[in-house]
This record gives C-alpha cells, sequence and structure tokens, in this order.
C-alpha cells in the first residue's frame, strides 16, 4: 500500500521520544486513510485514492521537519522535567543523609582550607542546573509564544548536562579524597545514595545524548 510506504518513510525520518513520535506516525496515518476513502468514496480506484491522498498530504522531505520540530521540544521539555527534578533530589538526599550522618569532630578539623568552598561550589553548580531546566522547561511549554528558536533550548540543555556531570563529579571526588579523617556514612546508605546518584545521572546523559543528537540532525 502507499499509504503504508509512505508512513514507514516518514516514520524513518523522525528522531525522538518514542511514544510522541508513534503518536505523529498514527495521526498522520489516519488522516491519510481517512483522505483516500473519501476519495474512493467518490469512485477512484483504491490504488488511485492512496496515491492522491499521499500527494496531497505532502511528500516526506517537506512534512518531516515539522514533525521533527514538535518532536524536538516534547525532548526538551522532558529534559527540562527531569534536571528541574533530579538535581534539587540529588542535593536534597545528600544533605539529609550528612545531617542524620554527620563528620566525627576529628574530620571536620581535618579538612583541608578549600574544602567549604568546594562543597558551596558544588550546590551553585547542580542548582543552577537544575534551575535552568525549570527555565527551558517553562520556555518551552507556557513561554513557547517567545521562544523563536527552541531547538536552541533544547540543545542548551544537552550541552548543560553534558559540561555539568563531569565538573558535578570532580568536585564531589575531590570532597570525598579531600577529607583527612573517615565519616559516618558508611555501609547500606552510602550504596543507595550512590545507586540513587549513578541512576540519575544516567539518565541525564540519556537524554541529553537524545535533544543534541536530534538537535544536530533538525540542523
Amino acid at each position: 500500500m502507499l499509504i503504508d510506504d509512505y508512513v514507514a518513510e516518514l516514520d524513518g525520518a523522525l528522531s525522538g521520544p518514542h511514544g510522541p513520535k508513534r503518536d505523529l506516525v498514527v495521526e498522520a496515518r489516519d488522516s491519510l486513510i481517512d483522505t483516500a476513502d473519501a476519495f474512493e468514496a467518490g469512485g477512484l480506484e483504491r490504488t488511485e485514492a492512496e496515491r492522491l491522498a499521499v500527494a496531497e498530504f505532502g511528500e516526506v522531505r517537506e512534512v518531516a521537519p515539522g514533525y521533527q520540530a514538535e518532536l524536538t521540544v516534547v525532548a526538551g521539555r522532558r529534559l527540562g522535567v527531569l534536571l528541574f527534578i533530579s538535581v534539587p533530589i540529588t542535593v536534597a538526599m545528600w544533605s539529609v543523609l550528612w545531617r542524620i550522618y554527620p563528620g566525627t569532630d576529628e574530620a571536620w578539623l581535618a579538612q583541608p582550607w578549600w574544602y567549604s568552598s568546594v562543597s558551596r561550589l558544588l550546590d551553585v553548580v547542580q542548582l543552577g542546573t537544575g534551575l535552568y531546566g525549570g527555565l527551558v522547561l517553562y520556555a518551552l511549554s507556557r513561554g513557547s509564544r517567545w521562544i523563536r528558536r527552541p531547538r536552541l533550548a533544547t540543545r542548551s540543555l544537552g550541552v548543560l548536562v553534558f559540561a555539568s556531570l563531569p565538573v558535578t563529579a570532580g568536585l564531589a571526588l575531590l570532597m570525598t579524597f579531600g577529607m583527612n579523617a573517615p565519616s559516618t556514612l558508611h555501609g547500606l546508605p552510602a550504596v543507595v545514595a550512590n545507586l540513587v546518584t549513578s541512576a540519575m545521572w544516567a539518565i541525564q546523559l540519556y537524554g541529553a545524548t537524545r535533544c543534541v543528537r536530534m538537535t544536530r540532525t533538525a540542523r
């Protein structure tokens, strides 16, 4: 069927989150079928009806950019939500753990002079990333009428993740190995916290990779 071939080509031309992409492709197929059914009801053969429906819908290279732009915005919103929620949660989790399992007096007295500055910088980097994610999320939803190039907003989120995660990991490692005495945070709580943090980072990297790849394709 001509419609099936067209839909398969359109599906291959698009890149983005699976669910929204599937919905757009199904919507396009339903529209084509409805148009072809109308032509067939008017007396045309099915093959000719589908050919006219496809021609009326437009070539894939003409239609795909509009669908791709919508998918790019969806990907940016998803990453914005993820950063806005997961980064503050990670910061809050570690803050609570350090309150529940405070360092020993020996550990605090043995901290190097730069330790508190690095700790504050780590908080700024993490919270700044979460805040920027929230701002982009707003820009791609309620503020979309003022955003002329949403592709760049989506791409900036991906670039931000690639830039901030190495900095965050480096600062965290510096603080971990910078303490000259052991802390009381160990065992299961430490393992769970590190697993949660690693999972958050992995999901952020996945979303950032998709955003960067999609915006490169869209360009």
